[in-house]
């Protein structure tokens, strides 16, 4: 299949950008054409984040070229990029949560009166047939971003690009947060701005929605391009060696291993809004999957299991004993550990380096009888666990919020790893990171479970799910819906249906 010919609304070519110890991008090349979806492909650390940074006047290249309709552009600033018609809405999308709607959309370039004042009538009607033209007629101009969901907030942000008529729209993880259907009204909204000529940038490790949306791809591996293309004349192997620089053949390395005692016991457990009657156990070795759809109640037992919440009744028994948790302290101690999937908001502390993050839960390790530091103990500990999860970093005095997102995710697990826990919580353990550091987390795992670690991971993809656990509990609007033996003939349809609480067709 071949694309119609048209020219490209920005071309990059040359670009160069380094940081101290750090070669991001070497000569990278990039082109985005009118009408057209390019999918920006590569694994964490790739070079993704500061290609779109030196897109929008966040980054200045040390070398190359940035044109823009066939015209040489220096972008000094993230507004100079905007007065170009550049804009990115981000996973995370940065707007001004006390700000109304209509003054995110129009915010440094609102209508004004002829007193040179901003024309809030104007304002808001403009923003409301903004709105509508994208099919977000329900928002209300007046009110506070704060009290949108994630979803709204992204159509505000694209909202905003239309307002200044943006030529090129660049969507960083764009789906990460977003429920099945707020994700196929976003790919509506993509179809839509693509019939209105805009160029798109399109950055997801989900292949699903890459083969979905884009016409064209270009990988990055290395902070290097290393290929590009049309999506229909390439298969996801090819995009994938191309990614990594070899074949992933196995990103679900599970092994098989005797499941061992009974480690962890939860009996009634219930909460006044999130959930109830939850009864499951899990083993040693053991990797027990919890699959459901969004609101499914998966992460509020967790959290209740870790003492971030209070359970209004219920029993949790760790190798037969009754264990009282009052908060994540008794948890921790009683050998419980959780990683979350809000990395960035209770994962990691971003402004601390590796090394600290690491070691933080296990100071009592590091440090001597009279509460000192001892350093070289901390950065053995940090470096023993920053090596078995293969963590990219310049050092480990390197700051954890300059870290991409799977190495961020990699810096949650080696912390609480550190601290030789008996039971591990993963929530949504490879959420928004590619498929190379997907197949080293989910090595990692089989290896955690392989040493008698019990192993608990909350998932939202079938594919993780079904090749990585050994059991799986489906749960639906706060209750299990059922326990399910992972074996060769457990369909995909199965879980989906218990999940959705569809029953079984009668013959």
């Amino acid at each position: 299949m071949t694309l119609p010919m048209s020219k490209p609304i920005i071309t990059l070519s040359g670009i160069t950008k380094t940081f101290p110890g750090v070669r991001a991008l070497h000569k990278v090349a990039l082109e985005l054409y009118p009408g057209e979806v390019t999918a920006l492909i590569g694994e964490n650390g790739a070079g993704k984040s500061t290609l779109v940074k030196t897109m929008t006047g966040i980054y200045q290249p040390d070398e190359g070229e940035i044109a823009v309709n066939g015209e040489a552009v220096s972008l000094p600033s993230p507004h100079a990029a905007f007065q170009r018609g550049i804009t990115a809405i981000h996973q995370e999308t940065v707007l001004f949560d006390e700000m109304s709607v209509a003054e995110n959309i129009f915010l440094g370039h609102a209508p004004k009166t002829r007193f040179k004042t901003v024309d809030w009538r104007a304002m808001r009607d403009k923003a409301r047939e903004l709105l509508g033209e994208i099919g977000a007629g329900h928002i209300a101009p007046d009110e506070r971003l704060k009290d949108l969901s994630i979803a709204n907030k992204h159509l505000v942000a694209v909202a905003r690009a239309l307002s200044v008529d943006a030529d090129i729209v660049i969507m960083d993880e764009p789906t990460a947060a977003l429920s099945f259907k707020e994700i196929q009204d976003l790919f509506d909204l993509i179809d839509l701005l693509k019939k209105n000529g805009k160029a798109i940038l399109f950055i997801s490790h989900k292949f699903d929605e890459i083969y979905r949306i884009a016409d064209r791809y270009t990988v990055f591996r290395d902070g290097e391009m290393v290929g590009k293309g049309l999506i229909s004349d390439t298969s996801q192997d090819e995009i994938v060696r191309l990614m990594v620089g070899r074949s992933v053949d196995q990103v679900f390395p599970k092994t098989q291993v005797a499941i061992g005692e009974e480690i962890l016991k939860v009996s009634g457990y219930c909460h006044p809004t999130e959930f109830a009657d939850i009864d499951f156990s899990l083993h040693k070795g053991e990797i027990l999957g919890f699959y459901g759809l969004v609101g499914a109640g998966r992460s509020e037992v967790m959290q209740a299991l870790f003492g971030i919440t209070r359970p209004s009744k219920g029993a949790v028994r760790i190798s037969g004993e009754v264990a009282i948790i009052r908060g994540p302290a008794d948890a921790i101690e009683k050998g419980i550990v959780y990683v979350p999937e809000e990395r960035g908001k209770q994962g990691v502390v971003t402004d601390l380096p590796i090394v600290q993050n690491i070691s933080l839960p296990s100071l009592d390790r590091t440090s001597n009888r009279r509460g000192f530091l001892r350093l070289v103990e901390e950065f053995a500990l940090a470096r023993e666990y920053a090596t078995r999860l293969d963590l990219r970093a310049a050092s480990l005095s390197q700051h954890a919020g300059t870290l991409s997102g799977g190495n961020q995710q990699k810096v949650v697990i080696a912390k609480w790893l550190a601290t030789q826990p008996r039971v591990i919580i993963l929530d949504e353990p490879t959420k928004g990171i590619d498929i190379g550091s997907k197949a080293a987390v989910h090595a990692f795992m089989s290896e955690l479970a392989a040493q008698g670690l019990a192993v608990i991971m909350i998932s939202s993809e079938l594919p993780e799910i079904m090749g990585m656990s050994d059991r799986i509990v489906v749960m639906r609007e706060g209750r299990i819906a059922t326990v399910l033996d992972n074996n060769d003939d457990l369909k995909a349809e199965v879980l989906v249906r218990a999940a959705a609480g569809i029953t079984e067709k009668a013959a």
